[in-house]
């Protein structure tokens, strides 16, 4: 691992980081790694980055063994740490309260402090060794706004226990298995593996969790568009109990169909039990399975789209889903009178030929655009005007995973 006295040590990565370099950038650095020396004692550091994500196509299909399009992004949380040489972890991070814990003790926390011990807990668990380090870190990953700051903080955490004490031998779905243990133990959220493997694999990846987890870069090299992400302001904190509807309503209609996961079930039989299931299990539900289905089919469209540079198809594929999200799946509203994921969708798609999408797991927090390079400024300025300069992220594909630097 580097060695890192000062920012400018750095400076190089930030292409394959961030697209570009950047003065800011130079800043964040040199600030994280005095922070860490200054709070730790310490004459040096080294450096990790975990990046938040964008879930491109494939609402709410991984956790039923389905398929995802998911992009890394510039947005990322960075660490400087240290091994210390005991067995206590000790994590600070600019605007949250001081973490330390012991790793050889039982988890008993939740929130920050839960995430992090579930990751070593589950890493120890899986037969490999974890042990006491000093972090400082800083994050441009906005929480609650469905980009996954706590997967990237999950990976972040793996990244640095694989590099100091597993000479960086742990498989990506072990580490990626790690983060959603924590999330479903800690969180109480019952998410599927998306979120931490695209901030794993970096790019563009099409995911399939038919047998576990399994990624395949996909070349965007004729690709035209930008990606924006529109953020409305609500955020899904205290949304649990509506994200784990999904899955376990999902999961019913396959328990009814004498299936363990929705993937399991051949299409044909899903629409031929349609009236069935409406009557024994609920509408919804079989809404919600549907979307599953067909979901999966646009993911594959969508995977051969960007191969090909069809931006059109890549536009409509992406407005499909979205209003699939909205009818089907269902998950673009909190109650009948929440209309603030509608309008944004809406509001967006008047600007022109933009695909539009709710993000992540929805019910708040942001929504996806996807706009054609020659539209891209224009549609920024009005969404701007919208919703307030700060509240629209124009977004850029980050090309690696999480990472010691």
């Amino acid at each position: 691992m580097n060695k890192y006295t000062h920012g400018n040590q750095v400076c190089k990565r930030f292409d394959l980081l961030y697209g570009k370099r950047s003065y800011a950038d130079f800043l964040r650095y040199d600030k994280l790694i005095s922070n860490f020396k200054k709070h730790f004692s310490s004459a040096y550091c080294h450096l990790a980055s975990a990046s938040g994500r964008v879930e491109f196509i494939g609402n709410h299909t991984d956790h039923n063994g389905g398929k995802v399009i998911g992009c890394a992004v510039n947005l990322d949380i960075i660490s400087a740490f240290k091994p210390n040489g005991s067995n206590t972890v000790r994590i600070l991070s600019q605007g949250y309260s001081a973490l330390e814990y012991d790793v050889t003790k039982s988890p008993q926390l939740s929130g920050p402090s839960g995430l992090i011990e579930g990751v070593t807990m589950y890493l120890q668990q899986s037969g490999y060794t974890v042990g006491g380090f000093d972090a400082y870190t800083h994050s441009t990953v906005p929480s609650g706004a469905g980009i996954s700051s706590s997967a990237a903080f999950e990976m972040l955490i793996a990244t640095i226990v694989n590099e100091c004490f597993n000479g960086g031998k742990i498989p990506v779905d072990v580490m990626a298995k790690a983060g959603q243990f924590a999330e479903n133990k800690y969180l109480n959220k019952p998410c599927g593996l998306l979120d931490q493997g695209a901030s794993l694999a970096g790019g563009i990846t099409l995911f399939d969790f038919v047998d576990g987890f399994s990624c395949d870069k996909i070349s965007t090299k004729n690709c035209n568009l930008h990606f924006v992400l529109v953020n409305t302001g609500k955020s899904h904190a205290g949304l649990s109990n509506l994200y784990a509807s999904i899955p376990s309503e999902m999961f019913v209609v396959a328990k009814f169909l004498s299936k363990e996961r929705l993937i399991d079930v051949e299409p044909q039989q899903l629409f031929e039990k349609e009236n069935a299931i409406c009557e024994q299990v609920g509408n919804r539900p079989y809404l919600r399975a549907k979307h599953f289905v067909e979901e999966n089919v646009r993911v594959e469209q969508m995977a051969s789209a960007l191969m090909e540079g069809n931006d059109d198809l890549v536009i409509k594929l992406i407005n499909e889903s979205g209003n699939s999200s909205l009818c089907q799946l269902q998950n673009c509203a909190v109650d009948a009178n929440d209309t603030v994921i509608l309008d944004a969708i809406n509001f967006a798609r008047s600007l022109g030929n933009v695909g539009v999408r709710v993000h992540g797991g929805g019910f708040a927090g942001t929504v996806l655009c996807v706009v054609k390079s020659c539209d891209f400024k224009n549609f920024v300025s009005k969404m701007s005007i919208k919703y307030g300069e700060n509240n629209i992220i124009p977004l850029t594909l980050r090309q690696i995973g999480a990472t010691v630097l």
